[in-house]
């Protein structure tokens, strides 16, 4: 084999990349262990001790806190928390820039509201436009918008050009809300949290792993985000205060610590009584005076000037905040404490504490931040420090320059969502509303302050269009059902392999899976992916499809063999022969994986990246490691005596000569009567369309009993309007809860009220003591627009799979028969899949719900089938230069007969890897992997009286036209 050494050397290069990302996974999970045994199931008491590790240097340089970031992260349906996709209000951000009471706007943009919200493929400005040019065919949208965005609008501006505009705002809302949703998360403290664009630009996924709070969430989400600018007090004004605040907090602080000894005192009843918990609930222990908490104390230096009072620990500015509230009255009534948003020292634990001035009657800021227009970040004259310009508009500039001017040698306080992001100091009263931001930032600090800037007041609000909350306790289930599903698999793979191929050359198929597997993993680590229960599915999946590589090359060493060559020669031709159609079947569902990954969300994309990862791996193990150690065995001289043939193999497969040809006219009449009973079912029984393509909400509820779905259904009809599906899942005891009730309700408190009308239906079977949540498992929301974007997606993407598959056959083997034989066989799969499900959905002991996973499944099917086709259209065009004059009917059936056994083989061990999944993975993927059973043994089917005979018969009637036409 060539490139031997490079081989080697890259191999051994992933290896070390592999177990160098992974080692933060080992290293996460120790330090996980040492905190639960330490804390001994008190969550506060591990959050603590994590939260005192997290800026020590404990592996390799690295922090604890970037050695969890960098570990493989669980899924939401692993780990337990919440997704969500947040909704920009865009009616919100035209009605600001319209400015204005026109009757026939105001109807044009509350149509498209009621529109928008009722799901359409088309964007909100788009659906804008249509309703306002219907409603006032003469209209123009200049004279609307000309006003406030004079700038950019002038009064004679087209339609089209208004757009244009309105679009660009909106996307500069979008990222603004996205930056400040980002921050919020950040703030929040999820561990690892995902928040990423969509690709409608108002539309932004957030999924948080861990999170046991959703309505907390929910309500972060959703506030407004307020741009202020403070006035600010020097700290030295304020030097008596802090003075008495520090005695009072003293002896506040001995009273707390006398708590054990003395409980009669009134006062230390009043301090006890006064103990506060922080916003996760837990309670603050108040042991030291308010200077003492400071580690960098400002107001304890004389002469010191500028708005910070001091820095403090993380862990203390919850003591700190407490005894501000507490002795709020020491102070004069316009003072405000805020926090500053970044950590201001390396080990990133210390925040500082800025002293802000009320103004106005109400003592709030000096100005809102919605007056802002445009930032800026740049390098100041000839590469000098980054500094941050800012404008205004007429209103703002005018309140600006009175400002400055009152506050010439002060800072002015740039505060968002309540935290000092910068307090530049002023220098001079600044006229015309243009601004620069100077203070020795780095890039990075200069663009953040540009994006806070931009983000003024949010723009728009935003609303939750869909939701998924996983409790912890089925994330455990999920973490149990994956894990034991893929073992049982892998060795269920193991001892195929080694009945098929002896124990030698099974054993060496065995170490490529496993070195898949383990490289799989690394390179999931390397790019800080997170492993879902899909995601599981999808590695399971890719070492069943490796099996394929590894199948396709024994078998053409066997048929090597068998021609007389020896070991040594046939191990090189097999190699050679097997690796176009190795390379094809790879590349195929590579595609398929990519238009999944661009498609999907969440823990579809998941699947996909799994997916690709995995068969780009098993195309380095099963092609190149594994010819590797045949040769460096035979080298040595061992190993001489392989024939790759076993009893069991020997017994099961012989040497086959059907007429494919002949026979698929009989498949082909059965396909036609299965398609017309496939019709008649999705006329008549339809399909189990999910909430994902119809908007609804879901919720899994787990009893203490057994219950009978009739009954659950019968008790929540009343309550829910009439809309209430119920279907058993797992087991008897626990039933999925479906319902479209109030889907349409915008209400801040809907999934209060929602819950406790399930609770109210469902009292009868709520253990007492306890409430509807302690029996909710997980829920899910998807609101009616974004049932009808999945909807357009899923159809996008089975199109593009089809046509890449058709346009990928053509280039390869340059006759389009090829792709119609293909393209016709693939149609097939993916309908008999639907029609079965339509056919089954009622009868079938698990969910078979029409969804996003039901897309990803067709789609892998789409990928996995066409291997098969790839396999034998590849012998065919070897044979066929082999043997050019031979006729084309010969020709099909040789090619499929010669591949017979790889197929049989490669589809066994496909089926038996997803009947371990289906009986042992769990509810998560059950309806997935039985949509992918149906089509691994269709789409066997369709390669061998579908796609061959479809070609034949177009390539025959080419050579006939060929025959006919004139000889030049």
């Amino acid at each position: 084999m060539q490139n031997k050494g490079f081989i080697k050397v890259f191999a051994i290069i992933l290896t070390l990349i592999c177990l160098f990302y992974l080692s933060f996974t080992i290293v996460g999970r120790q330090y996980n262990k040492k905190a639960d045994a330490y804390a001994k199931g008190d969550l506060e008491l591990k959050n603590q001790y994590l939260d005192s590790l997290s800026t020590e240097k404990v592996y390799l340089g690295y922090t604890l806190k970037q050695i969890r970031e960098k570990e493989i992260g669980l899924g939401l349906d692993l780990k337990g928390g919440m997704n969500v996709i947040v909704e920009m209000d865009v009616a919100q951000v035209l009605k600001a820039l319209a400015n204005t009471d026109d009757p026939q706007f105001n109807q044009a943009l509350q149509e498209t509201i009621v529109q928008n919200r009722k799901g359409s493929s088309s964007d909100f400005i788009t659906l804008f436009r249509q309703n306002y040019e219907r409603i006032n065919p003469t209209g123009k949208l200049a004279n609307i918008f000309s006003i406030t965005m004079s700038d950019r609008v002038s009064p004679t501006a087209t339609n089209d050009q208004v757009i244009n505009v309105l679009r660009q705002e909106v996307k500069s809302a979008a990222d603004n809300s996205f930056n400040v949703l980002r921050t919020r998360i950040d703030r929040f403290g999820v561990v690892a949290p995902n928040v990423q664009r969509l690709d409608q630009a108002e539309r932004i996924l957030i999924e948080m792993p861990g999170i046991t709070e959703p309505e907390r969430v929910r309500n972060l989400l959703q506030g407004s985000a307020n741009l202020e600018f403070w006035k600010t007090y020097d700290i030295n004004e304020l030097g008596t205060y802090f003075n008495e605040i520090n005695t009072r907090s003293a002896e506040y602080a001995q009273n707390v610590r006398g708590a054990a000894t003395a409980s009669t005192d009134s006062l230390l009843t009043d301090s006890l009584a006064l103990i506060p918990s922080d916003a996760a609930g837990a309670k603050i222990e108040i042991n030291k005076s308010f200077v003492e908490y400071f580690a960098q104390p400002r107001f304890g230096m004389g002469g010191a000037n500028g708005p910070i009072v001091g820095a403090v620990a993380q862990n203390d500015t919850a003591a700190v905040n407490y005894l501000l509230q507490r002795y709020k009255d020491i102070f004069p009534a316009d003072v405000r404490f805020r926090w500053g948003f970044k950590p201001i020292d390396q080990r990133e634990t210390l925040y500082e504490l800025y002293a802000l001035r009320g103004d106005g009657s109400k003592r709030g800021p000096a100005l809102e931040g919605d007056v802002v227009t445009n930032a800026k970040a740049d390098q100041g004259h000839q590469g000098s420090a980054w500094e941050v310009s800012m404008t205004m508009n007429s209103a703002g500039a005018s309140r600006w320059a009175t400002i400055t001017g009152a506050e010439k040698g002060k800072s002015i306080a740039i505060v968002l969502d309540g935290y000092v992001y910068s307090a530049p100091t002023v220098n001079d009263r600044i006229e015309g509303g243009r601004s620069s931001i100077s203070g020795r930032f780095t890039p990075e600090e200069a663009g953040d302050l540009e994006n806070v800037l931009k983000s003024g007041k949010m723009k728009a609000g935003v609303r939750i269009v869909q939701e998924d909350v996983v409790g912890p306790s089925l994330g455990q289930e999920a973490i149990h059902d994956g894990l034991v599903s893929f073992v049982i698999a892998l060795i269920v793979l193991f001892i195929f392999t080694c009945l098929l191929y002896g124990f030698t050359p099974g054993m060496v198929i065995n170490g490529a899976l496993l070195i898949n597997f383990f490289f799989t993993l690394g390179v999931l680590a390397a790019f800080q992916a997170v492993l879902t229960l899909p995601g599981i599915a999808g590695m399971i999946l890719s070492l069943a499809m490796a099996v394929d590589a590894n199948v396709l090359i024994n078998e053409r060493i066997k048929e090597e063999l068998a021609n007389g060559k020896s070991l040594r020669k046939a191990l090189e031709d097999g190699y050679k022969n097997a690796f176009s159609a190795i390379l094809d079947s790879n590349l195929t569902t590579i595609i398929t994986g990519i238009i999944l990954a661009i498609f999907g969300t969440g823990a579809i994309k998941g699947f996909a990246i799994t997916l690709i990862i995995g068969i780009s791996i098993s195309f380095l193990t099963a092609v190149f490691l594994t010819r590797l150690v045949y040769e460096h065995q035979l080298e040595r001289n061992r190993w001489l005596k392989l024939t790759f043939n076993t009893g069991f193999s020997r017994a099961i497969f012989n040497v086959y000569n059907f007429d494919f040809i002949k026979n698929s006219k009989n498949i082909i009449l059965a396909i036609a009567i299965f398609v017309v009973i496939s019709i008649v079912s999705l006329f008549t029984l339809k399909l189990n369309t999910g909430i994902d393509f119809t908007g609804g909400r879901n919720y899994i509820v787990r009893f203490d009993r057994p219950v009978k779905t009739g009954d659950i259904e019968e008790a929540l009809q009343p309550v829910l309007g009439g809309s209430a599906q119920v279907i058993t899942i797992g087991s008897t005891n626990q039933v999925r809860i479906s319902t479209n009730y109030m889907i349409d309700n915008e209400s801040a408190t809907v999934e209060e009220d929602l819950i406790s009308l399930l609770g109210q239906g469902l009292k009868d079977y709520i253990t007492p003591g306890s409430t509807i949540n302690d029996h909710i498992q997980s829920s899910q929301k998807v609101g009616p627009s974004v049932a009808e974007d999945t909807m357009k997606n899923a159809f996008l993407a089975l199109t593009i799979a089809l046509i890449c598959m058709g346009i990928y056959i053509f280039a390869r083997f340059r006759n389009w028969a090829f792709s119609v034989g293909t393209v016709a066989a693939l149609s097939i799969d993916t309908y008999a899949v639907i029609g079965l499900y339509s056919l089954l959905w009622k009868v079938m002991p698990f969910s078979m719900e029409i969804d996003q996973t039901f897309v990803a499944a067709i789609l892998t099917i789409v990928g996995y089938s066409i291997n098969d086709k790839v396999v034998v259209f590849d012998r065919f065009r070897e044979v066929h230069q082999l043997y050019p004059k031979r006729e084309l009917r010969s020709l099909f059936n040789d090619s499929m007969n010669a591949v017979l056994a790889r197929t049989i083989n490669t589809g066994l061990s496909t089926i038996l890897v997803i009947i371990c999944i289906l009986f042992l993975g769990g509810d998560a993927v059950r309806s997935f992997v039985f949509a992918m059973l149906i089509g691994v043994v269709v789409g066997t089917v369709t390669s061998l009286f579908i796609a061959s005979p479809v070609a034949y018969a177009i390539m025959r009637k080419q050579d006939r036209k060929r025959q006919l036409e004139p000889q030049k």
